[in-house]
């Protein structure tokens, strides 16, 4: 796009339209993926179904048709029927977040319950084979596809490509904190190309943080069926009335494009938020967080086992590192320290030592070179950390200890940071919020960034997770915690 004989690395996506990146009626990278995530789980579902039958009856071929041919072909039939029925190969949901695999594994229990409801009315005495062996299987064996579709279409989007064009409709303040989220998390594959404002105006007259202003919010619909824009992205402005944004939901219906409209009075998100019609209003409610109840007694369980599990397998090697910490330097193998906890209890945090005796006295000397953010102290390059101290703390091993906290029941697996006494002194009322739940080993802030999070950001995220909290993002969060102890980011 030219802007006075310049021009823009911004292109409009009337021009990435016109270039060929944007296609009708689909954006063929979205066609392409949606194709191959179903090719995928049909293949691993056959081969699944294929392995077994072989496994289990290949010995006995004489009645193979009679005993394992219908119930093979019926479990594969029955698990792509579920899943196509869910609209788990909907693009909407492909590559996006939690929801995706709460599809998938809503197909495979709808599945099981299906074909274990027909083994019992048809009474075959083969159906356990396909329900307890079967379908496990093929969950295992789908989720793990599926999960490394979604790391090479992430890195994709790294790279700029396989991205859904975006047009946000908003005031110039919330488009621009739009813009800058997109940017930020690009793995989300938003990506905005075009900006409707109430005067169709930006802060830099024609554009908005390099992206152009192409028009005025009425003229939303216009643009998106114009130039292919994917997702029309609302943002809050005074402009948006209940009948001007019903309007233009239906004035967008036969195009591709997809309508997000960004909730006004308060962050909320996940199991939380419920919508209901009442005397024909669709009224958003959303239920209290929940801080007792059946969830966080199953949450406790699974803290308690989960903790008894991994401290079993690594006891070898938390023997090793507990060698090595007293070989490196002087001083025991265990670092405590009080921390406080849910309802603002202090208890005391095991880690190993990672910092030469003494530590904590030297802190006063090297207060003019903190580098954390908010209250926190932090130092990429501490001197007191030993030489195996640094090994530990840039893989999190330093904090394999804490399983005993979760165990003894002073933390969870999943849960906010373990503040300082001094640091939850200086907490107002808002920040409080996060001693409303038991800390934790992980939690978002550790599969966000950790150390390099500014302290707003790791507030926030703390907080997001006390009021979201639910065992699908406790999921989420372990599983995405591996992958960034790996990659040692944020930690010193």
């Amino acid at each position: 796009m030219r802007q006075g004989g310049l021009v823009s690395p911004f292109p409009s996506a009337r021009e990435r339209l016109a270039n060929g990146t944007i296609s009708r009626p689909a954006i063929e990278w979205e066609q392409r993926y949606r194709r191959t995530v179903i090719a995928s789980d049909t293949i691993t579902t056959a081969l699944v179904v294929g392995a077994i039958g072989d496994f289990f009856g290949a010995r006995d071929a004489a009645n193979w048709h009679e005993k394992w041919g219908i119930l093979a072909f019926g479990t594969e039939l029955l698990v792509l029927g579920a899943l196509a029925v869910s609209r788990s190969w909907a693009p909407a949901v492909l590559g996006q977040g939690a929801e995706e695999f709460r599809r998938l594994g809503r197909s495979l229990f709808t599945a099981t319950v299906v074909l274990a409801l027909g083994g019992i009315a048809l009474t075959s005495r083969n159906i356990k084979l396909w329900v307890f062996v079967a379908i496990p299987t093929i969950a295992l064996v789908t989720m793990t596809s599926r999960y490394l579709l979604r790391l090479w279409l992430h890195r994709q989007r790294k790279e700029g490509r396989c991205l859904r064009p975006v047009l946000a409709a908003g005031s110039p303040a919330t488009v621009r904190d739009l813009i800058t989220r997109t940017r930020s998390f690009p793995h989300l594959g938003w990506r905005v190309d075009g900006v409707c404002t109430t005067d169709g105006l930006g802060i830099e007259d024609d554009r908005l943080d390099g992206v152009p202003v192409v028009g005025r919010l009425s003229d939303v619909a216009n643009h998106v069926r114009r130039d292919g824009y994917r997702v029309v992205a609302v943002t809050p402005d005074p402009h948006w009335s209940p009948d001007r944004l019903r309007r233009l939901a239906w004035n967008l219906e036969g195009s591709d494009a997809e309508m997000i409209v960004a909730p006004v009075l308060m962050e909320v998100a996940g199991p939380r938020l419920h919508v209901d019609a009442v005397l024909g209003i669709p009224l958003l409610r959303v239920s209290m967080p929940a801080f007792t109840g059946g969830r966080r007694a199953i949450k406790g369980v699974v803290d308690w086992m989960g903790a008894a599990i991994l401290l079993l397998l690594f006891a070898p090697l938390m023997a090793f590192v507990g060698l090595l910490v007293l070989l490196d330097s002087r001083g025991g193998v265990f670092y405590r320290q009080r921390r406080v906890g849910k309802d603002g209890r202090e208890f005391t945090i095991l880690k190993f030592r990672t910092m030469v005796t003494g530590a904590h006295g030297a802190r006063a000397e090297l207060a003019e070179r903190n580098e954390g953010a908010g209250p926190l102290f932090k130092l990429r390059r501490d001197p007191r950390v030993t030489r195996v101290g640094a090994v530990l703390r840039r893989y999190s091993i330093d904090e394999l200890p804490q399983l005993f906290n979760v165990l003894t029941g002073s933390m969870s697996l999943v849960g906010p940071r373990p503040p300082l006494p001094e640091e939850s002194a200086a907490y107002g009322p808002d920040i409080r919020r996060r001693l409303l739940v038991k800390p934790g080993l992980t939690g978002l802030w550790q599969i966000s960034g950790r150390s390099d999070l500014p302290w707003d950001e790791a507030v926030r995220l703390d907080l997001r997770y006390v009021e979201d909290w639910s065992l699908a993002l406790d999921t989420v969060i372990l599983w995405k915690t591996l992958r960034a102890v790996l990659h040692g980011q944020g930690a010193y």
